[in-house]
């Protein structure tokens, strides 16, 4: 009796997946107790069917497959189901890439759907017929469901192959076992008991290796690669609990997967298909290929359940990037298909929860069952969701990557080769786990976390041994990052409430409480609970949905597919959490040389993607919303949150101790070949070694996203008026702040213990935000939205350093980036010693330090469809230096300040009258706001905006500046540092000497091809002839193009640069308001005393003024006023909300001239001696009016050239200029000392390798400041030349322009102006000045008379000048009205 039902159940499933069997044969073979079958094919099609995955088999057999039933021990012993060599190969169906794309309409799939569902009740009622009219006595249906519960399954040599263009992936696994087991997990006859309504079970593997190999086109593998995996065992646990013995499905499942030693191995050559690889489980896991859809509601189970895959055992580490649930229908994890989009992996793998555990037809676990069936069985009872938690924990995992070569097997030429594999890069992390629980649709819930990890450097890397094992370095300098800590100090927190925890409930007989509960999981699983388990990396995902209408997932189906009655009645909360703990990241030559060759070893491949973007197509049928539907919609709107936290982060760059990055970088940045260039210089390491040392406190990002982006934008942008609430939800929000940044040099000493850190940026905090608009195209119809939005803040920044620190940096900097030839003098021992002083140890000479701080900076960017705009403030900015005292206190010079106010500066009165302290309430520095069109030549164009607002500011120039600027480390003499490293110097040539190498074969065939080859391939290691020769025929082209653009004259340039800046300034709408900058010169050091403001500069003048100690001689020189504005503009507060709309936009181009332009209070005068101050000019001003007019001439197209004509006209005030010898006397001295120091920093660079830093100085020593402030205004008349040379001008109007070049050389105006009336069109220019009176004062003592001057007066009066530059001719006018000279000498005690 028992025979008739148990046999049936045997033989449906064999039958169903097994060819060509014959049922009787099988029937006997069963009765017998044992059946062996052999050489049995399996039915692919059905396979496929029944998997539904996007894969065909391309062949399936089982060498030998053994039943044995013990009849006559059924309620002791297990039934064994053996198969021994199963081997399956699969591939991608055919056509899959466009699979998803034409899979048809949600009405085909229904059909589709309703014919499965008729094809499988037949089959149902059939199953059910026996049991109908004479259901077995009780002891004989517990008796079946014992042998259900103990079935032994051991499959014995199972080898899988998948095969991909030239891709095969095979797993090998010698053994896998699945038996029941007891509450001790060993091996036992078990079933479930009114008392102990509990199931284990056990699934061994043995021997898992995992090898990914390249074939060639006629599906060869030539070369064996190593194993990804080699030899794997791991252990999986089921615990499945019950309600009562009835119970068809259990009400909690656990599987829990332990992994004591995980070794990946990935070689250069399987990395690319290791990625493809990668990207296939990533594609499958979005439903972004294959063509499952989803069917209808009634029929799908759960659509968001993640991770049943690992339920079949094979879980890897591989798997980490497939562990991310899916929201419903494949969505969440920000992918963006349509509503058609079709189903994930993982709704696959969760329909199949009820066939794996279910017995209700005496199925046993793990021999599978048809999913469609089973699932509408569970809708039809309504059973109640069962808690699944799975588990994968993995004691240590190690990744290591290789580098290949082929290496003949013996010295003969035609010798086979073989592949011979060097490590260069280990990963190691200990601690794994990987956690989901879920509970049907309401309920999801993944952890990943890790105790510890780390990244070492092994061997060597492009011919640099630097880790071989002669080398004798240790594990500390080999290991470039490290997270976290050691499982040995950490304990077995990993494993907590796993099944491999001996605390847990299920090991110690009680049952497992689990946190359902959204608000309860965020209060129990924290940031701090879950570093505190882990602390490398703690991930938290969870996933809920509340159903305010208890429709369930019906209305969630609606949202998503566009049924809007249901909206809001579904809430969904969707939150990331990712915490990375302390870490510590070393940035040398061996870890960026290895990272990068990783990177170049990753872009080595050409595979077409699994699946491409679908453009955006709005549907034009959208339904409009009613106002309750709109009410409904605001109520609630699914999100997505992600927080990203990295706590306590270090890095640290060192400097290069050897740079082949021209072998890397070009290939990473254009997609270049990389040459296989291997250096052979023998490495040494140096030490001490300089580096850059960042730290950061803690780094916190924010991302949140709208769930169904798509959906909502459509229904929001077919609103006419949408609330802000709505259009909120439309972007994509970003914030990123960053506390505790600061930055230091430090040094790594011989023993590999670092020196204290010198700070360069001390503490300070930043926040970022930003947000962009999803689906832009569906706004098109509204030019007022705001597509991208960002502000940034920076509340304060300081950076300090000494001129020994800046010469430190430039050399990391210059070791990474070939700029000069970086020389054993770079880094010599004075310099480091300079740099890292030992504590206690008294400098003789301490160096100055310049400190530099900017605060309250506020910046915001925004941009619609037709504006980009931009405004922003910077609170204040100061410099000051600090330098050892006599009396052994730091003293404080203030260098530079701003906002100072200066507006009584330009004159001599404020000396001597109180002066108030700088009010913390000052207005911001800097103000701006600019608005710029994004189409230039849009009709309804506005134009630009630029409102810009700059306070006064205060300038020191001190010599303390010079003395910063002039330090150069000493000579090292031989004794220092015993012997600079080879590699120290760059290991390849000079960018300079390189070039004159290959362009050196003149007389050589190939010689123009060379020296294309010099420009375009000027960056990158030596090359072999054969490599140049097998260079593609379109490079030559583009360098041949690069050449001609190098030749273009300065007169084309120039054209290209008018043209430019009258294209910015044609339509542009300006008010810029600069307050006077004031700049003190002194000739000896000007402290700051401590009574007053630190870093106020007018204050610290003025107190030393009416000091003690008289005054060094000062030069003053106070910088205009300057106010342009252009044409029917009216004043506006220089930041605006943006975007905005100015009062009068400028329609027509040139309708913004004439700028008028207005400087005031230009002033130049002396503070000598005490208390006693001489005018050198006087204050004054000038108004000017700028007008540009532009009409193109008749030609069209690129070439279309412009005809200019410039007007400037200039008013004059009054100019006073006094002169007398103690002034003269200063400026020689001052004069004389910047000479010295130009002339000391121009020798230096061309004697050093500091070369870089000679241009660099121009800044802070102005030769002529009042030049320098003229910039604003415009071109200075004083170069022009009175004779022009008409000749040029007609003969260049045929000449031909290139495309666009940089302005660069500097030209006369009469060249530029002539020439461009050929090249560009015509100038017209015509300037006037207008002076009334010019008055200069010659003071002198005299010589014969003691205690007299004399001084000699000269005036000239009514001055205007006028220049006019037309095509054929230049004409310059000047005319004065008087000039007399007088000459005064004064008695004593009274005036001249």
């Amino acid at each position: 009796m028992l025979e008739s039902y148990v046999t049936p159940i045997l033989m449906s499933y064999v039958n169903r997946y097994i060819k060509n069997l014959k049922p009787s044969d099988l029937q006997l073979s069963l009765w017998g107790g044992d059946v062996v079958l052999s050489k049995l094919e399996l039915k692919l099609d059905v396979l496929e069917q029944e998997l539904k995955l996007p894969f065909t088999f391309l062949s399936g057999h089982i060498h030998e497959l053994r039943i044995h039933v013990p009849w006559t021990k059924l309620g002791s012993e297990p039934v064994v189901i053996t198969i021994n060599t199963m081997e399956c190969i699969l591939k991608l169906k055919d056509g899959i890439q466009d699979d998803h794309e034409s899979c048809g309409s949600n009405s085909t799939n229904r059909s589709a759907t309703e014919n499965t569902k008729s094809s499988v009740k037949p089959r149902r009622i059939q199953q059910a017929a026996p049991t109908d009219p004479d259901l077995p006595p009780g002891y004989v249906q517990s008796l079946i469901r014992r042998v259900v519960n103990n079935v032994n399954i051991v499959i014995n040599n199972l080898i899988l192959k998948y095969v991909e263009d030239d891709i095969v992936l095979s797993v090998n696994i010698t053994s896998a076992e699945c038996y029941t087991v007891d509450e001790l997990w060993d091996r036992a006859f078990m079933d479930i008991s009114a008392t102990d309504l509990v199931l284990r079970k056990v699934i061994n593997f043995s021997d898992c290796t995992v090898c990914l190999d390249k074939r060639n086109a006629s599906g060869k593998i030539e070369f064996y690669q190593d194993p990804l995996l080699y030899k794997c065992s791991f252990r999986t646990r089921l615990h499945f609990t019950y309600d009562n013995l009835n119970s068809k499905m259990p009400s909690v499942i656990k599987i829990h997967t332990l992994v004591e030693s995980l070794k990946l191995s990935i070689t250069d050559q399987q990395l690319p298909m290791f990625i493809r690889i990668m990207q296939l489980g990533i594609a499958l896991y979005y439903g972004e290929i294959g063509n499952f859809k989803d069917v209808e509601t009634e029929d799908s189970a759960c659509h968001n359940k993640d991770m049943l895959g690992n339920i079949t055992g094979a879980e890897d580490e591989t798997r980490i990037d497939m562990q991310y649930p899916a929201q419903y229908k494949g969505q969440e994890l920000y992918s963006q298909q349509d509503e058609e989009q079709p189903q994930g992996w993982v709704s696959w793998a969760w329909s199949f929860v009820p066939a794996i555990v279910s017995y209700d037809d005496g199925e046993e676990d793990y021999t599978g069952n048809d999913s469609t069936l089973t699932i509408h069985q569970q809708k039809v009872q309504t059973l109640k969701d069962p808690i699944v938690s799975v588990g994968f924990y993995c004691t240590k995992a190690t990744v290591t990557f290789k580098l290949t070569e082929m290496q003949a097997e013996s010295s003969s030429y035609y010798s086979p080769q073989k592949v011979k594999s060097k490590e260069v890069l280990c990963w190691e992390q200990e601690g794994t786990t990987i956690e989901a629980l879920m509970m049907g649709d309401p309920f999801f819930d993944c952890q990943i976390g890790f105790v510890g990890c780390r990244a070492m450097c092994l061997k060597g890397i492009m011919g640099v041994k630097d880790f071989e094992e002669n080398m004798n370095r240790s594990e500390t300098e080999a290991s470039f990052f490290i997270c976290g800590e050691n499982l040995s100090t950490k304990g077995l927190t990993y494993l907590t409430n796993s099944l491999f925890d001996y605390r847990s409930p299920e090991n110690n007989g009680t049952r497992a409480e689990f946190i359902l509960d959204a608000a309860h999981h965020k209060e129990t699983y924290t940031e701090i609970a879950g570093m505190q388990r882990f602390g490398a990396f703690y991930m938290d995902y969870l996933y809920t949905m509340e159903s305010t209408s208890g429709k369930g997932s019906a209305n969630q189906q609606d949202f998503s597919t566009g049924k809007n009655e249901d909206l809001g009645t579904v809430q969904e909360k969707s939150t990331k959490t990712l915490v990375v703990g302390p870490l510590d990241f070393r940035l040398d030559s061996s870890s960026v040389h290895r990272i990068l060759k990783m990177i170049v070893c990753a872009l080595e491949h050409e595979y077409e993607p699994y699946s491409r973007l679908k453009p955006e197509i709005k549907d034009e049928n959208e339904t409009i919303l009613n106002p309750e539907e709109v009410a409904s919609l605001e109520e609630y709107i699914p999100t997505r949150h992600t927080s990203v936290t990295l706590l306590k982060c270090t890095c640290t760059i060192f400097m290069a101790e050897f740079n082949l990055l021209d072998c890397l970088l070009p290939v990473i940045i254009g997609g270049k070949n990389s040459s296989n260039f291997m250096n052979t210089a023998n490495f040494q390491s140096l030490r001490p070694l300089p580096s850059i040392q960042i730290l950061v406190d803690k780094i916190n990002l924010e991302h949140s996203v709208p769930m169904y982006a798509e959906h909502l934008v459509h229904v929001v942008s077919s609103l006419t008026q949408p609330s802000d609430n709505l259009l909120h939800y439309c972007y994509v929000h970003c914030y990123l702040k960053i506390f505790g940044f600061q930055a230091g040099l430090t040094s790594l000493d011989v023993s590999g213990s670092y020196c204290l850190p010198v700070p360069i940026i001390p503490s300070f905090s930043t926040a970022l935000y930003g947000k962009f608009l999803k689906f832009p195209t569906c706004w098109t119809k509204r030019s007022q939205i705001v597509i991208t939005e960002g502000i940034f803040e920076l509340p304060n920044l300081t950076i300090q350093a000494t001129r020994a620190q800046t010469l430190l940096l430039q050399a990391i900097y210059q070791s990474w980036s070939h700029i000069g030839n970086v020389s054993s003098s770079a880094v010599n021992e004075i310099l480091m010693n300079e740099v890292f002083q030992n504590i206690g140890v008294k400098s003789k000479n301490p160096l100055p330090t310049l400190e530099g701080s900017i605060q309250n900076v506020e910046l915001k960017y925004c941009s619609t469809s037709l504006v980009k705009c931009a405004s922003g403030t910077m609170g204040s900015i100061k410099i000051c230096a600090k330098a050892p005292g006599d009396s052994g206190k730091e003293k404080l010079i203030p260098l530079l300040q701003g906002p100072s106010d200066t507006k009584d500066l330009h004159s001599t009165k404020w000396l001597n009258e109180s002066r108030k302290p700088e009010s913390l309430l000052a207005p911001d520095l800097i103000a701006f706001t600019v608005h710029v069109p994004q189409y230039m030549d849009y009709c309804h164009n506005s134009g630009a905006v630029l409102l810009c607002s700059i306070q006064g500011i205060a300038v020191n120039i001190d010599p303390i500046l010079y003395t910063w600027l002039i330090y150069q480390p000493q000579k090292r003499t031989s004794r220092h540092m015993p012997q600079q490293p080879v590699v120290a110097v760059p290991l390849v040539m000079p960018i300079s000497r390189r070039k004159e190498d290959e362009l050196s074969v003149g007389s050589a065939p190939m010689a123009k091809q060379q020296s294309y080859q010099a420009s375009e391939y000027a960056s990158s290691p030596i090359k072999t002839k054969t490599i140049t020769e097998s260079r593609p025929l379109s490079v030559p082209v583009k360098a041949m193009f690069n050449i001609s653009e190098g030749c273009r004259s300065p007169e084309e340039r120039m054209k290209e640069f008018i043209g430019i800046v009258w294209n910015a300034v044609k339509s542009l709408t300006l008010q810029l308001e600069v307050q006077s900058c004031c700049v003190f010169i002194p000739n000896d050091s000007l402290p700051s005393p401590s009574t007053i403001v630190s870093g106020d500069i007018p204050g610290t003048v003025r107190s030393w003024y009416h000091g003690q100690t008289s005054i060094p001689g000062t030069l003053v020189l106070c910088l205009p006023q300057i106010k342009i504005i252009s044409a029917g503009h009216k004043y506006m507060e220089p930041l605006q909300e943006i975007p905005f709309v100015i009062p009068r936009p400028i329609l027509e181009e040139g309708d913004a001239f004439p700028w008028t332009i207005n400087l005031q209070h230009f002033s130049i005068y002396t503070l000598i001696g005490k208390q006693v101050t001489l005018s050198l000019v006087e204050p004054m001003g000038c108004t000017s009016t700028l007008a540009v007019t532009s009409q193109k001439l008749l030609a069209t197209g690129p070439d279309a050239r412009h005809s200019f004509v410039v007007c400037l006209h200039v008013d004059l005030e009054s100019l006073e200029i006094k002169c007398s010898n103690p002034q003269v006397q200063l400026f020689c001295e001052l004069i004389d000392t910047m000479k010295k120091v130009w002339n000391k920093i121009q020798r230096r660079g061309n004697l050093s390798s500091f070369s870089a830093y000679s241009d660099t100085v121009v800044g802070p020593v102005p030769s002529s400041p009042v030049r320098s402030s003229v910039g604003t205004a415009p071109p200075d008349a004083s170069t022009c030349s009175p004779s022009a040379d008409i000749g040029t001008t007609t003969e260049g109007d045929s000449i031909q322009a290139g495309d666009d070049s940089p302005f660069s050389d500097s030209v006369t105006l009469e060249q530029t102006t002539s020439n461009i009336g050929g090249s560009s069109g015509r100038v017209s220019l015509w300037m006037q000045w207008v002076l009334p009176k010019i008055t200069i004062k010659l003071f002198a003592p005299d010589p014969e008379n003691k205690g007299t001057e004399v001084c000699m007066v000269s005036e000239l009066e009514d001055l205007s000048a006028s220049i006019d530059v037309q095509d054929v001719y230049t004409k310059v006018k000047c005319k004065i009205e008087s000039f007399n000279i007088d000459h005064y000498r004064s008695r004593q005690l009274q005036n001249f």
